[in-house]
């Protein structure tokens, strides 16, 4: 703790780490013409540019954690500015600057707990960190900063930096109380005005920047959040002006404010390919439909062997088309252009083995368990499956599957049988779709409400035995669905209807992974938890410190995607089947999301896809023993929570402790009552009042933007890079007998299966898309990682954490382990890809594996 007393007349001395912004330039990262401007030439540095750093540009002022003056507020010492650049320093990262800085300061003063800093230049600079070194009596003290520090006249308070302590409010040394009260208030604004680059003001908003309704009504879009009708957990508010036409909704802007420090700040990958994602949408997508608008290339594919073409030869496009898309330094890792001008991409891990493996029962079932959506398949508990459609409104929805359409597969099993052996299971893409059928269905898309009822086989793996194709009835939606019943087949048009009709369930997975269990349940719902968090949560705060790195540019890439993934227009609704209505159909599903069920155990009991069972080592026995994502997703869930129990623990020494932190309670108020402000009549909101709920609620925040994410991001590209295996569009309906589209699918199946799922304009923007969607920055901080070793200065909490990142090396071994045992075929597949989304660890790029720290792309 802070003590000890320093001599008269001591000098500090000091180490400032800084990034200059030419070196991290975001707003030349984040234009297309100034990537081209500058190249990939954006980390050269001479002294002559740091020089501008020295004379009175950069001053810092010490403040006292343990000195008080008049007012009770920690002593200031004297404004002290940057002496000298220390040209070698072991630690320094990429692009980093250190500066020799030495600090008058007496033994009056005390400790420093704090300090001020005050830029004088007209460019903004990156403040890394500062270390005080040979405090007497106390040694070394550290101050993380990472925060950008703009010209000292734009802001209306100082500019503060608290040391690597940890404290409670009520621990906090007297003399820094109110400087953390301060702050706390800037960092929370008043709620009014456009906001500014600079700024630093957590805020909340509705999602009612979606649309563009001055572009007409066709281009408008629903608020989504402060309604029943469409729920939704809030964003980071911007402050824009409202639309001309519609003053509930915000205007658009190429530019969405952030949280100064939220932008991204650091020269990585992930900069050039999140930005790719507004370079796809504002300069490929568009280049890409000149090229289909002039017939330079046929719209369909032809077989699938022109689909595999994509990863060898390419897809040619004119000279002009590929000049222009081929210089952006963002784009060179997507489109792999060479002298044939040629778009290739890799190929995808799904066909690295076999080109053919994906069109199997087994694999199109064990992707449910081990794919890029697997935590939406659930044990069939009533039969027949029903709705929960209201049928005053929509009619009779019980599904159409029966007795005899099953039996003859449950290996003499009955269906009564077979549930209560929890031997059947449900992939139900019903109740979401049917509501807007119709309106799809007006479209140029063509579509159906899915159910697909499984059987847990003896060799532990699942085998589809019915697929449910449902419309809304001929006669109105009262008079409930016009539904079709598929069963397997091997061979003849048979075989290729079942094939489509698989195509069609996975056409609606692919959405539903897209906009809700990937959008909705990781990038959105964690958005509110970060902005209360900086509202209420001093830096010094225990809880701050250990959520904070799960919140690492999830307010960017979130932002970037209302800008150019699930805005009107965007890439979601252009090439994917819900199109105009997937926001607002994420919506829908929101009014279901429970925060306790987040958490995998509840989230695996809930479906049915396990027991309680306190003899078992995770306290619950999954109903299928080989589930990839469950078996590997319980060692990493009880990983983070004893990790977190012992933290919170450390620091909480009772209940009471608990209760009487007001600004725990505060940040936990605004986030259940504003936040997540459509939920905060619901029951089950934890109260807060014990240490066990705030390690349930930490927990869930850092499995849910940590590992849930991971399981269902990273495998994008893997699994659906191959258009094949993971169509997001479908065109044609099912074609009837004597048609001449059936007649077409007798004779050629696969030109009638490719006419009806994607297209190739579609294809090549959602490849583009979920490629860069798959990757790995160069500087990914990893579960069990820190950006900085010096991130708090409680030895008790850094051996805690040394001893997760341990358990999470143990785990990852154990994982690779169960990879290689051949009883558990629901870990490769058919397509031999061995299950290693959560395994912690990654290099950088599409590696199928890694569970990042936070949802940061």
């Amino acid at each position: 703790m802070l003590g000890g007393l320093l001599h008269r007349g001591h000098k500090i001395k000091g180490t400032v780490v800084l990034m200059r912004k030419n070196v991290l330039d975001v707003n030349s990262v984040t234009s297309v013409g100034g990537i081209i401007g500058q190249g990939l030439d954006l980390v050269g540095s001479t002294l002559d540019t740091l020089t501008a750093f020295l004379g009175r540009s950069v001053s810092l002022q010490l403040i006292s954690a343990t000195k008080a003056d008049a007012n009770g507020k920690g002593k200031l010492g004297k404004a002290t500015f940057l002496e000298g650049i220390i040209t070698s320093l072991p630690t320094l990262g990429a692009g980093q600057s250190a500066f020799k800085i030495n600090f008058e300061w007496d033994d009056g003063s005390g400790i420093p707990g704090a300090f001020y800093i005050k830029n004088f230049m007209q460019t903004e600079f990156f403040l890394v960190s500062l270390t005080l070194e040979d405090i007497p009596n106390h040694g070394s003290i550290h101050f993380v900063c990472n925060s950008w520090i703009y010209n000292a006249k734009l802001f209306k308070s100082d500019r503060i930096f608290f040391a690597n302590q940890t404290y409670l409010p009520s621990e906090t040394p007297a003399p820094l109380v109110k400087y953390r009260e301060e702050e706390l208030h800037n960092l929370r604004g008043d709620g009014t005005g456009e906001r500014k680059e600079w700024e630093r003001i957590y805020d909340y908003d509705v999602y009612n920047d979606l649309g563009d309704p001055d572009k007409g009504e066709n281009h408008a879009r629903p608020v989504l959040g402060g309604n029943d009708t469409f729920p939704y957990p809030r964003r980071g508010r911007t402050g824009r002006k409202p639309t001309r036409k519609d003053p509930n909704s915000e205007s658009r802007s190429n530019d969405v404010y952030l949280p100064r420090d939220e932008a991204f700040g650091h020269l990585k990958s992930s900069d050039f390919l999140t930005y790719g994602l507004k370079s796809v949408s504002q300069n490929v997508l568009p280049l890409l439909q000149s090229a289909f608008d002039l017939n330079f290339t046929p719209r369909e594919f032809d077989s699938f062997d022109e689909v595999h073409g994509l990863y060898s030869g390419g897809i040619k496009l004119p000279t002009d088309i590929i000049s222009k898309i081929s210089p952006l330094p963002v784009l060179k890792e997507i489109f792999r252009t060479d002298g044939e001008q040629a778009l290739k991409f890799p190929p995808p891990k799904v066909i690295q083995v076999s080109k053919s493996a994906w069109m199997t029962d087994e694999e199109f079932a064990r992707e449910m368990l081990a794919g890029v959506n697997p935590n939406l398949i659930r044990c069939l508990k009533d039969f027949p499956p029903r709705s929960k459609l209201d049928s005053q409104v929509y009619g009779d929805h019980t599904s159409q599957i029966t007795k005899e359409h099953l039996e003859p597969n449950l290996e003499g099993l009955t269906v009564d049988e077979a549930i209560q052996n929890k031997r059947l299971f449900l992939l139900d893409h019903h109740d979401p779709i049917m509501p807007y059928l119709r309106r799809i269905n007006a479209t140029s898309t063509k579509a159906y409400a899915t159910r697909t009822i499984l059987f847990l086989k003896n060799d532990g793996t699942l085998r589809p035995l019915a697929i449910e194709l449902s419309l809304p009835h001929p006669q109105g939606d009262q008079s409930g669905a016009f539904s079709q019943v598929f069963l397997p087949a091997d061979e003849g048009v048979e075989s290729s209807i079942w094939l489509l009709a698989k195509a069609y369930v996975v056409v609606n997975d692919s959405c539903y992974h897209q906009l809700v269990s990937h959008w909705l349940n990781t990038h959105a719902v964690v958005e509110p938890f970060i902005i209360a968090t900086n509202r209420h949560l001093s830096v010094v705060h225990p809880i701050y410190k250990l959520l904070h790195p799960h919140y690492r540019d999830t307010m960017n890439i979130n932002g970037l995607a209302r800008l150019s993934l699930v805005n009107d227009g965007g890439v979601i609704e252009q090439t994917f089947l819900w199109g105009r209505y997937s926001v607002e159909m994420s919506a829908v599903v929101y009014k279901d999301w429970v925060f306790t069920d987040q958490a995998l155990p509840a989230d695996l009991i809930k479906r049915g896809m396990a027991i309680e069972d306190p003899s078992c080592p995770h306290g619950i026995r999954l109903v299928i023993e080989d589930y990839p994502y469950a078996v590997d997703g319980l060692e990493i869930w009880d990983a983070i929570k004893t990790w977190v129990h012992e933290y919170v623990f450390l620091y909480y020494k009772s209940d009471d402790t608990l209760r009487e932190d007001p600004e725990l309670q505060a940040c936990w108020k605004e986030l259940v009552e504003v936040g997540h402000g459509d939920k905060k009549n619901e029951p089950w909101w934890p109260k807060m009042q014990t240490r066990e709920e705030l390690v349930e609620s930490c927990a869930i925040i850092i499995w849910t933007a940590s590992a849930l994410h991971a399981a269902v991001n990273f495998g994008q590209y893997p699994y659906g890079g191959l258009i094949l295996n993971r169509p997001t569009l479908s065109r044609r309906f099912m074609p009837e007998k004597g048609s001449a589209e059936y007649e077409e699918l007798r004779k050629n199946p696969q030109k009638a299966y490719l006419k009806t799922i994607t297209p190739k304009f579609q294809t090549l923007i959602d490849l583009s898309v979920i490629e860069i969607l798959s990757r790995h920055a160069s500087d990914e901080v990893y579960l069990g990682e820190r950006d900085n070793p010096n991130w708090t200065s409680d030895t008790r909490a850094l051996e805690a954490f040394k001893r997760f990142g341990n358990k999470l090396a143990q785990i990852e071994n154990k994982l690779s382990e169960r990879n290689n045992d051949e009883k558990l075929r629901n870990r490769c597949g058919p397509v031999q890809m061995p299950y290693t989304l959560l395994l912690p660890s990654s290099k950088e790029g599409l590696t199928f594996r890694g569970i990042p720290n936070s949802i940061s792309i």
